[in-house]
């Protein structure tokens, strides 16, 4: 006779099924420069299940050089825009109240490399500077465990988007106020808490934009599980594998260029969280399995995800 599934390896295998069909059912189509794909470097930042505070710092890194087209590498002279360098770092802090309520600061800088040949020759340029400031709320008080949450923020337009050298859509800043809505769940599989798993959601579109740029609506989803290993060399360590998918319209306005903005992919990453104390590192690397792009676009062989966050209560 076929056991039950359990409720939380049924939680966790709908989640991870509601992530991919999203990502298949929301495959940008014709009607929809570069595929940025930021947003799933802020994707996975969930919210802790007890009352209290973090900080932390963050660095992500992505390396625009491969051109693409729909869903396979194009050659390089179909696009004049060549390689898109980025450096993330965010600094930020979370608190969660004892009745569930609380709340995410993250305030990015970019240092962002542009190499094109849209003038006839190749030239290279250089941008630092602040990003989007991102404020976002969250309840989490359902259920005992804290282990479902709700989110709705705000991304503001801080982030730089008047350098000359930069189009509108591989400029810092995006220069739209955004409403982000979104939803997590995590639990474990097993009483002991060794094997957990995690699922989240988060929707973004822009409520004002400026200066001729309408981004795309974009949305991302993240289905992950960890275990918890043990103590190794005096830190507590908890390798874990995810899916991430991504999706993002077309742009608009008359600054936008919406024949080669838009689209969707999805990726696997391999990551580790080690603790030791109030701190805990973690760190992953994305790579992707199914992408595909509107026009041509420059996209990133892998994305790196490194961060070290203090706890306090």
């Amino acid at each position: 006779m076929m056991r039950s599934v359990p409720p939380a390896t049924r939680a966790f295998l709908e989640g991870m099924f509601a992530v991919l069909a999203f990502a298949i059912g929301a495959w940008p189509s014709p009607a929809a420069a570069c595929a940025c794909g930021c947003g799933v470097f802020e994707i996975g930042n969930l919210f802790p299940t007890q009352a209290g505070g973090a900080v932390f710092t963050e660095y992500d890194f992505m390396d625009q050089n491969r051109n693409w087209s729909r869903a396979s590498r194009a050659p390089a002279g179909g696009n004049d825009d060549k390689d898109i360098r980025t450096d993330f770092v965010t600094l930020g802090g979370q608190y969660l109240s004892a009745s569930g309520l609380g709340a995410m600061l993250e305030v990015p800088f970019w240092n962002r490399r542009f190499a094109t040949a849209g003038s006839g020759s190749l030239e290279a340029f250089n941008n630092t500077a602040l990003g989007d400031i991102r404020l976002t709320g969250v309840y989490s008080g359902f259920f005992e465990d804290r282990g479902t949450g709700v989110t709705v923020g705000v991304k503001f337009a801080s982030g730089d988007f008047s350098d000359p050298n930069f189009d509108r859509d591989t400029s810092i800043g995006s220069g739209s106020t955004d409403l982000m809505l979104g939803a997590y769940h995590r639990g474990a599989f097993d009483t002991f808490g060794l094997w957990r798993y995690f699922v989240q959601g988060r929707y973004q579109f822009p409520l004002a934009t400026q200066a001729g740029y309408h981004p795309g609506v974009e949305w991302n989803g993240i289905a992950g599980v960890s275990y918890d290993a043990g103590i190794v060399a005096g830190a507590d360590v908890a390798p874990m594998l995810q899916l991430i998918a991504s999706t993002r319209r077309h742009d608009g306005g008359p600054e936008a260029d919406p024949l080669n903005s838009g689209y969707s992919e999805l990726l696997i990453a391999p990551g580790l969280d080690i603790g030791a104390g109030n701190w805990v590192v973690h760190g992953e690397a994305a790579l992707p399995i199914l992408r595909n792009v509107i026009g041509n676009q420059l996209v990133a062989p892998v994305l790196l995800k490194f961060s070290v966050a203090y706890l306090f209560e």
